[in-house]
């Protein structure tokens, strides 16, 4: 199956590939109703909009909320096989999200969403498949209305265009889509045995942190983040558009988005010399705890591998190394996530560098620098064999999964590239 396109063709053995209006393959119910106060602890299953981007995959048997039955005779029906798609998000890639429900029972979906019922010209999985390919992107994209919130309506929905082998033989067409859905199939279970492998990880890594990070009192001295910084550091924003601070950047310069407990060997984005000698983006020393302070990504950590500048949303901690090993200091501030979130101020939730520097850290063997030394070494090499299995970019399971992923996409571009009347035309 290396040439796959070869394999698509003798797969359709000469059959005709017509591209169809959704609303000629299937039937389209729009929903209404259904906010979050509707939901109880159990009932009929109800599947949310905001659920299928955040939550669901492409295919459940399950719903994770539920509503009474007095609300669910309101509500529109969702039967096993049938499609619950999104019409309405913030951004263009989670509008017209779908999620298949094979559940046992009927369950509801609200507002905002649209029930798909397949005819049987189309398989749902086929249809599903197809969601994520770039012809029914650039479809929905030309039907979608609005700029903060983004509508794709059922109306809308009904006009997108699906290739269906072999029209005129439903029998051989759902044998063809079938054979697409297996194949791809065979490639998301791989993915998501992968995927499960690393969540089993993570929770391992989770239990050895926690297990390795707690003392008895007495066995440490608690000190602040303070006391063991050498030097702490911030930066700032250069004038977002000006070329003077931006064109043939080679400076790395680090935004918050990407401080997400991991090493940091490049940035997205690179400034000038003369952002640095002009503003306050300074340069920061190589391995320093970084420390995430503003909003949503307050709390988060990382490692920079490199010499880099930051925004002004980052406090950069240089580890005094006869106190504290960094990585030791990474791995408590990491594991105490949820408690520095915890402690950010006003409507935002920020931090600051006093807050962060105020926070206590347990020193093992204090009074014996060279054994407190060691021990956080010992303790660091435990830890960092789980972070690399776990989080590492290019060792351990998250690089299998992405490159699984990229097969994946590539198997389901080449098997779902149906040449167009139109392009043929062209």
């Amino acid at each position: 199956m290396s040439d796959v396109s070869g394999f698509r063709e003798k797969l359709l053995d000469g059959a005709e590939v017509v591209w169809k209006p959704l609303g000629e393959l299937a039937e389209l119910v729009r929903g209404s109703g259904l906010p979050k106060s509707d939901f109880v602890e159990s009932g009929v299953p109800a599947i949310h909009y905001g659920q299928i981007y955040t939550y669901y995959g492409l295919e459940t048997d399950s719903t994770i909320s539920f509503v009474s039955e007095e609300t669910a005779q309101a509500l529109k029906k969702v039967n096993p096989g049938d499609i619950v798609i999104t019409n309405t998000s913030e951004n263009i890639e989670d509008v017209g999200k779908p999620v298949l429900y094979v559940g046992r029972e009927q369950a509801v979906t609200g507002g905002h969403a649209t029930i798909i019922k397949p005819s049987r010209h189309i398989l749902g999985k086929y249809f599903v498949y197809f969601t994520e390919t770039s012809s029914f992107f650039l479809e929905k994209r030309k039907l979608a209305k609005g700029a903060k919130v983004i509508d794709v309506s059922a109306k809308d929905l009904a006009k997108v265009e699906i290739p269906i082998p072999c029209p005129d033989d439903p029998e051989k067409s759902l044998a063809i889509q079938g054979e697409i859905v297996r194949i791809l199939d065979k490639f998301t279970e791989l993915t998501a045995e992968l995927t499960a492998e690393l969540a089993q990880r993570k929770k391992q890594y989770n239990h050895y942190r926690d297990q390795l990070l707690s003392f008895d009192e007495g066995e440490v001295e608690w000190k602040t983040l303070g006391d063991v910084t050498l030097k702490s550091y911030s930066g700032a924003t250069p004038k977002a558009g000006n070329p003077k601070y931006y064109a043939q950047g080679t400076i790395p310069w680090l935004r918050t988005q990407e401080v997400i407990f991991s090493d940091i060997h490049e940035t997205n984005v690179k400034i000038t010399q003369a952002a640095v000698d002009e503003t306050a983006a300074k340069w920061v020393p190589e391995n320093c705890v970084i420390i995430a302070i503003s909003g949503a990504t307050a709390g988060r950590s990382g490692i920079n591998k490199i010499p880099l500048t930051t925004n002004q949303h980052c406090c950069c901690l240089e580890i005094d190394p006869f106190q504290a090993n960094y990585r030791y200091v990474f791995h408590w501030v990491s594991r105490n996530y949820e408690t520095l979130r915890a402690m950010g101020r006003g409507a935002r939730g920020d931090l600051n560098s006093g807050l962060i520097k105020g926070f206590r850290i347990p020193i093992p063997f204090a009074d014996d620098p060279k054994k407190s030394l060691e021990e956080q070494a010992r303790i660091v090499a435990i830890l960092d064999k789980f972070d690399t299995l776990t989080n590492s970019i290019t060792e351990g399971l998250p690089r299998e999964i992405e490159l699984r992923e990229k097969q994946y996409a590539f198997y389901r571009d080449q098997l779902l590239s149906f040449p167009r009347p139109d392009a043929e035309a062209a």
